[in-house]
């Protein structure tokens, strides 16, 4: 008779302690997004924006705090950590088109994030930059390490026996979104949210 094999258990401790190794294993590519992402920051910190371009990101801005005005601290928490969320989803699926769109989601967001430290420098002095940082702690790493890894997805294309590659990067890219991606987020959201709320 033929011994079954044992179906190894899933726990979720392993699961994590995997995901910090792949996330190890994919670093330069994580460090890739985050300089994109430091030299675009300064970029829209430090030189004057075009003014097509300072329209564009006013109407956004403008757009965006019309929505959330009116939101209570747990539906505003729950706005920024489901869009977050769907953002650095897509950072990594929309990666298999050779990396293309997480570079892009990094220059975008270095960008923006740069104009408006540098507005709110304009407008209050550094001491503004302070309601930034609690959040951008958990918020940041979350997005670089979803970047990163939508970058490394594109990179199969360049593998041997690329169906299999792909498969990989995508199971354990989707097993960090979930294990570390997402607590981060979580966090990210309570503390911006809470934030907004209390210096409203």
């Amino acid at each position: 008779m033929k011994k079954r094999t044992k179906r190894k258990r899933f726990n979720i401790f392993d699961e994590y302690r995997k995901s910090w190794k792949y996330i190890k294993e994919s670093k330069k590519f994580i460090y890739l997004v985050i300089v994109i992402f430091l030299l675009f920051f300064l970029l829209g910190f430090f030189i004057p924006t075009p003014e097509f371009l300072y329209d564009e990101i006013m109407k956004l801005i403008k757009e965006l705090l019309e929505k959330t005005q009116n939101m209570s601290q747990l539906d505003l928490i729950g706005f920024i950590i489901y869009n977050n969320a769907k953002s650095s989803f897509l950072s990594i699926i929309l990666g298999i088109f050779l990396g293309i769109f997480p570079i892009l989601d990094a220059i975008t967001n270095g960008y923006i994030l740069g104009f408006v430290s540098s507005f709110s420098v304009g407008s209050g002095g550094f001491l503004n930059l302070w309601r930034i940082l609690p959040h951008g702690i958990f918020e940041l790493p979350a997005i670089f390490i979803s970047l990163g890894l939508g970058v490394k997805i594109g990179m199969f294309v360049f593998q041997k026996g690329k169906i299999k590659t792909f498969k990989n990067y995508l199971i354990n890219s989707l097993k960090v979104f979930l294990l570390i991606v997402i607590p981060l987020l979580i966090i990210a959201g309570i503390i911006e949210g809470t934030l907004i709320t209390l210096l409203k």
